[in-house]
């Protein structure tokens, strides 16, 4: 995760990124427990960490980006139990100890091979990693044919890092199934969902490869094009879809040991 390439994206994110969904957030909170430290490793500005933290004792909330913290620290005001830190994958070694590990969406950006080593040497015995988002086959948004061409003419579109989802191809689950935290249990919520205009186009500014930072002087033009694009594609402007979350929880197998 090292670096921030979310500069400019933390309003975006917060407030047109959907939830995981109470259900979902329950879940975890009930594989969990009433007691646990948790970490919240690419925390954002707190998806996860503010719905999560009333059902544990602590949340270490993580993000390598000062303005997603600053809008987690806002959002979260009222929560005494989660601190906010600047950190990333490649620091966990230098966070206060934490019992178990959320991921909501922030997975793909790590080594992943790497982060799970190391949670293995960190994490207690039943220590558990869970992963919260789409599961292997989500359903694509009905807005993305009209965006995939609007980024085509920006010449904006996902950059790979070594290790991550989109450098390696492999499926978060192949890499627990060959990880120290191979006992995997799966579960998978969807609600429908209706979005507008100006969600649709809030939500280009949440991702890290369309952010305003890194549009600079071509935002203008490009909310132009993906309003004149997604209106010829859906010229209600109102999409209906579905919200899916799937909760991964990732455990040793039984009887082996922490690497510590």
């Amino acid at each position: 995760m090292g670096g921030s390439p979310f500069s400019g994206a933390a309003p975006y994110y917060a407030r047109h990124r959907l939830d995981h969904g109470e259900e979902a957030i329950a879940h975890v909170a009930a594989v969990l427990g009433r007691d646990a430290t948790v970490l919240d490793l690419g925390c954002g500005p707190g998806t996860v960490a503010i719905p999560l933290a009333p059902h544990v004792r602590e949340v270490l909330a993580v993000d390598p980006d000062p303005e997603m913290l600053a809008e987690g620290r806002r959002r979260g005001a009222h929560l005494p139990n989660v601190r906010w830190l600047s950190g990333d994958s490649t620091g966990l070694a230098a966070l206060p100890p934490f019992g178990h590990v959320v991921m909501g969406r922030s997975f793909h950006w790590m080594d992943r091979r790497a982060v799970l080593a190391e949670l293995d040497r960190l994490l207690p015995p039943d220590g558990v990693v869970v992963l919260l988002g789409p599961s292997r086959q989500p359903p694509e948004e009905p807005w993305e044919p009209a965006m995939r061409r609007v980024r085509a003419r920006f010449g904006v579109g996902k950059q790979p890092a070594s290790g991550t989802y989109q450098a390696s191809g492999l499926h978060h689950h192949d890499v627990l199934a060959a990880s120290p935290f191979s006992d995997l249990t799966t579960a998978c919520w969807e609600r429908p969902v209706t979005s507008g205009l100006d969600t649709v186009l809030g939500l280009q500014f949440s991702y890290s490869y369309s952010t305003p930072t890194h549009l600079g002087e071509r935002l203008e033009a490009f909310v132009e094009d993906a309003r004149r694009e997604l209106l010829a594609d859906n010229p209600s402007g109102e999409w209906e879809h579905v919200r899916q979350t799937e909760v991964v929880v990732a455990r040793r197998p039984p009887g082996r040991p922490p690497r510590g």
